[in-house]
C-alpha cells in the first residue's frame, strides 16, 4: 500500500519484481538503477542469502507528473528466486503497490514458471490480495536465447488472464522499461 510522506511531497509506491530463480528479475534491477538518473534514486541496497539475494532501490522518475501535487517515488524490489525462501517472498509482498512477473522464456523452465506463479498466487492470498486487484504486468524475459517458449504458449500458461505483457532480453535492456513503465502507469492509475 502506497505511503505519503507529507514533508516530502512524495507518493511512495513499492513494485515487486517476482519469478523463478535465475529468470531475470536482478537483471532487470541492475539495468534500471544503471539508467536512472543518480540525482533521482537511492542507493542499491542487497540483502543476500547463502544461495540467493534480494535487491531494492528507489527513485523518482520524471515522466509520470505529480498527483495532487505530489512526485511519486517507487521502490522496486527483487524476490529471491527459489521457492524454498517462501518467508521472504511473502514478506516482501507485504504492502504491494504493483506486481511485475519476470518469466524465463527457455522452454526447460516452463514448470519453473508455472510453479512461480503458483506461489505468488498464494502468497498474495496470504495477505489478503487478489492478482486481479493489484497493477500486474508480465515480462517475457531472455527472447534472444536458443529452445524458447512461443508466446502465445507463455501467454496460456501464465497469462490467461490477458494482463499487459512484454517481451524482453534484460541483459541488453530491451522490453525493460517498457514493462516498468507499464506497471508504474497501473499504479499511478490506482492513485488517482
Amino acid at each position: 500500500m502506497s505511503m505519503i510522506n507529507y514533508a516530502s511531497r512524495e507518493i511512495n509506491c513499492k513494485v515487486v519484481y517476482y519469478g523463478t530463480g535465475l529468470g531475470g528479475k536482478t537483471t532487470n534491477l541492475e539495468y534500471i538503477y544503471s539508467r536512472v538518473d543518480p540525482e533521482t534514486r537511492g542507493k542499491m541496497i542487497s540483502l543476500s542469502t547463502e544461495a540467493d539475494r534480494t535487491l531494492f532501490f528507489d527513485f523518482l522518475p520524471i515522466d509520470l507528473g505529480a498527483i495532487r501535487g505530489f512526485k511519486t517515488r517507487f521502490h522496486l524490489y527483487t524476490v529471491p528466486g527459489q521457492i524454498h525462501y517462501n518467508a521472504s517472498r511473502k514478506l516482501i509482498l507485504k504492502g504491494v503497490d504493483g506486481i511485475i512477473f519476470v518469466a524465463d522464456s527457455q522452454a526447460h523452465r516452463s514448470e519453473a514458471n508455472i510453479e512461480a506463479m503458483h506461489n505468488l498466487y498464494e502468497n498474495l492470498e496470504s495477505h489478503g490480495h487478489d492478482l486481479s486487484s493489484i497493477p500486474f504486468v508480465i515480462q517475457y524475459n531472455k527472447r534472444d536465447l536458443d529452445d524458447l517458449i512461443p508466446v502465445p504458449e507463455l501467454r496460456a500458461q501464465i497469462n490467461p488472464g490477458g494482463v499487459p505483457d512484454f517481451e524482453a532480453v534484460a541483459t541488453e535492456g530491451k522490453g525493460v522499461f517498457e514493462t516498468l513503465k507499464a506497471a508504474s502507469k497501473l499504479v499511478v492509475k490506482t492513485l488517482s
